[in-house]
């Protein structure tokens, strides 16, 4: 194999590869996580630094208090990674 056919084959799987990327991007599902509700009660939570707002995210969704969440739920250590400001 020559040279020049070497990197014809380098930049042909180069660009199939890309391609097949975008075509997993571009399949990829939609986002089905709720956002982070813009009302009164996480209202002070939309200025707040991420990490210094979760601090706060177990005053209300702890197993024990007013809206608790689901036994689904996956672990609820990092709540603005997934449920986004608005």
């Amino acid at each position: 194999m020559t040279n020049n056919q070497k990197k014809l084959l380098a930049n042909g799987l180069f660009i199939a590869g890309g391609i097949a990327i975008l075509g997993l991007l571009l399949d990829a599902p939609s986002e089905t996580t709720r956002p982070l509700p813009h009302d009164q009660n996480h209202e002070r939570f939309m200025t707040m630094d991420k990490k210094e707002a979760e601090r706060f995210c177990e005053e209300c969704h702890a197993p024990d208090k007013q809206m608790p969440l689901p036994a689904t739920h996956p672990p609820p250590n990092r709540c603005l990674f997934c449920h986004k400001r608005k």
